[in-house]
């Protein structure tokens, strides 16, 4: 995990995305203002010993970079950022999910185009090839569409939350039942949007059999866009058009990765438009997180980069060779005496010795 830690923020760092750090612990009232109040039922509470106020620990790092976006930095073009670290949940995911989730992401603020959509979903495929995930299936989605379907429907509030919970839940019986007061064009969308899901036909066909909003034409021409630019990236490229994961703060291309054999996402992400807006800065903002143990678990486990096994001496020549080689990348470790060597301890394939006067890398001889 510490590894992929690693790799994953020098991956992000030669993006150009600075590395943040957020506290663990805050005052309720900063991490759940805007977008984070969805997070108040999985946020594990306690009261400061010292001030008697509520105190939070931190369920999602993405609140907490938006509001170091909108005060700290406060930036007026585009800021790119990145984050690493752990987050607890009062109630688990799903059946068999950790409370403790190692979260890593990264994030663009101050751009609202659809180049600034494929590059964050770029790099979260490219950090994903880097944890050896294997072959790829990047689902793609809009909630546009939902959100333009509701307002041109006059849908109350009531009725858009029934028909959200209906349509992420893939419940056609009550879709069919809560579509009926309305006008006929806005109630066959709806049901279309539970149908309309798969590979490259999904979108052509979605043109046939939705209303021509302008709304929905932007959202299929961003979905088409970001397909076609990322069909070189080492995935498959599906749509979902009813899949509204986040609906409350994304207001745009949401998106999931998933790893062959794995019927969890690996990855998620979208765009979050109005997520400042709580901080007095609504930028737009795109981003996705992953949890460090889960893609751990998932991707096939490199070999561990071996060792050099350096004698202990304090022979300069000797320490210069070995500093030499750190400073390249290697892992060279000194053998300290008086304990007996095994096959297995140190984990290296190589050694340091003295050849013909100087010091050199050569296969490492048996333990004796």
């Amino acid at each position: 995990i510490e590894s992929l830690r690693r790799t994953l923020l020098d991956l992000f760092r030669a993006h150009g995305y600075q590395l943040v750090s957020p506290p663990m612990v805050e005052y309720v009232e900063s991490l759940l203002t805007g977008s984070g109040r969805d997070l108040d039922l999985v946020t594990f509470k306690l009261v400061d010993q010292m001030s008697g106020r509520l105190l939070g620990v931190r369920a999602d790092i993405t609140p907490q970079v938006a509001r170091i976006d909108a005060h700290i930095l406060n930036r007026s073009g585009v800021t790119r950022l990145c984050y690493a670290g752990s987050v607890l949940h009062a109630m688990p995911g799903g059946t068999g999910r950790r409370r403790e989730l190692v979260q890593i992401g990264a994030e663009i603020y101050g751009h609202g185009g659809i180049e600034s959509d494929i590059e964050i979903q770029r790099l979260m495929l490219q950090a994903l090839d880097l944890a050896h995930c294997g072959q790829l299936q990047l689902d793609l989605g809009h909630v546009g569409v939902f959100r333009a379907l509701v307002e041109h429907g006059n849908v109350v509030p009531e009725l858009e939350l029934d028909l959200f919970q209906a349509l992420q839940g893939k419940d056609l019986p009550a879709l069919r039942e809560l579509v009926a007061p309305l006008a006929q064009e806005v109630a066959n969308a709806l049901l279309a949007l539970s149908e309309l899901c798969g590979g490259a036909d999904t979108l052509p066909e979605a043109r046939r059999r939705l209303p021509d909003y302008p709304e929905i034409r932007g959202a299929l021409s961003d979905l088409e866009q970001a397909a076609q630019a990322l069909e070189h990236d080492a995935a498959r490229c599906s749509f979902d058009l009813g899949e509204l994961r986040g609906y409350h703060y994304h207001t745009g291309i949401v998106f999931a990765a998933y790893a062959k054999g794995h019927a969890d996402a690996v990855g998620r992400g979208g765009r979050y438009d109005e997520i400042g807006r709580a901080f007095g800065r609504a930028r737009p903002a795109t981003g996705f997180t992953l949890d460090l143990r889960d893609i751990a678990a998932v991707g096939r486990n490199p070999q561990h980069r071996r060792a050099i096994l350096a004698p202990h001496s304090n022979d300069s020549a000797l320490r210069e060779a070995m500093a030499r080689l750190r400073a390249e990348g290697e892992i060279v470790i000194a053998d300290l005496p008086g304990h007996e060597r095994t096959r297995d301890e140190p984990a290296a394939d190589r050694e340091l010795r003295l050849v013909d006067g100087r010091w050199q890398v050569v296969p490492r001889t048996s333990p004796r």
